[in-house]
């Protein structure tokens, strides 16, 4: 492998978008789609992180090289800037073409979810509504998954508001690790406002808003699961936060914080990929 496709590779943020990507699969198979229904899906999600990852990269390279992020290939010099903003604007344009194999309506819907995504890299990263892209966009998955489904099929609105609680309470996890540096940069979204309590107690209550989505949300009595994990997701993130307060550093809190949302949210996940076999 070139040392140009490997950079690629680094930059297109590859566990996040693998994860994504795979998430969105599932969710395909588990709203009924055949093989090629669930093909389509995969393809037009994994172009859609692509696109996001690169361009991600791309214009934060000066702001990843002030800190020091060794880990980010074109502030390292791995791979060029112009290059990986090629390849963002040739994934990107990439999504909606795949995503019209499934319809011109889940195509419509694939497309606001990558715009709304874009729009977080910039300019909407350092405002107060960063996490409403974080929202919208993971509100599409499940949609675009419905929506790609032969006939006129709607998404269930409980599953598409998981979706957004989810997505808005990752984004709060995810800066977490991130807030000192990103202060230096002079990023101010919605997290750096409310600053690392805020940001943990949003996280935490969005996910549980999430969790009671997925869990209560579905057709019939909530199942023994669906109530474990609205327990978990009370319980273990003040939990969490009592047992980070031992930490020395501040950033060791908020890694311990940000591992407690994530573990609901992988919960989370497991109940959104179940759940769509409701629909």
């Amino acid at each position: 492998m070139s040392p140009t496709v490997l950079g690629l590779v680094r930059a297109s943020h590859p566990e996040p978008a693998a994860a994504v990507t795979t998430v969105a699969g599932l969710l395909a198979w588990g709203v009924g789609h055949r093989p090629a229904g669930i093909l389509a899906v995969v393809l037009t999600v994994a172009a859609s992180q692509l696109a996001v990852g690169w361009a991600n990269d791309a214009l934060d390279a000066e702001r990843d090289a002030t800190v020091g992020r060794t880990d980010k290939p074109v502030a390292a010099g791995a791979v060029g800037r112009r290059v990986t903003a090629v390849a963002a604007a040739v994934a990107a344009l990439a999504t909606p073409a795949l995503a019209l194999a499934t319809g011109p309506t889940a195509a419509l819907c694939a497309t606001l979810g990558l715009v709304c995504a874009l729009l977080y890299d910039w300019p909407l990263k350092s405002t107060p509504v960063s996490v409403l892209p974080y929202a919208v966009s993971f509100g599409s998955l499940p949609a675009f998954a419905v929506l790609a489904l032969p006939g006129p099929v709607a998404p269930p609105v409980w599953l598409v508001a998981a979706a957004a609680c989810l997505g808005a309470g990752a984004h709060f996890a995810n800066v977490l690790p991130d807030l000192a540096d990103d202060a230096r940069t002079g990023v101010r979204g919605l997290p750096h406002r409310l600053g690392p309590a805020g940001s943990r107690a949003a996280a935490a209550l969005l996910l549980l808003a999430a969790t009671a989505t997925l869990a209560l949300g579905p057709p019939g009595p909530p199942s023994g699961v669906g109530l474990a994990a609205v327990a978990a997701a009370v319980v273990v993130p003040p939990l969490s936060w009592y047992a980070g307060r031992t930490a020395t550093r501040a950033g060791g809190r908020q890694v311990a914080a940000f591992r407690a949302v994530m573990l609901i949210a992988l919960i989370d996940v497991v109940l959104l990929v179940t759940s769509g076999r409701l629909v």
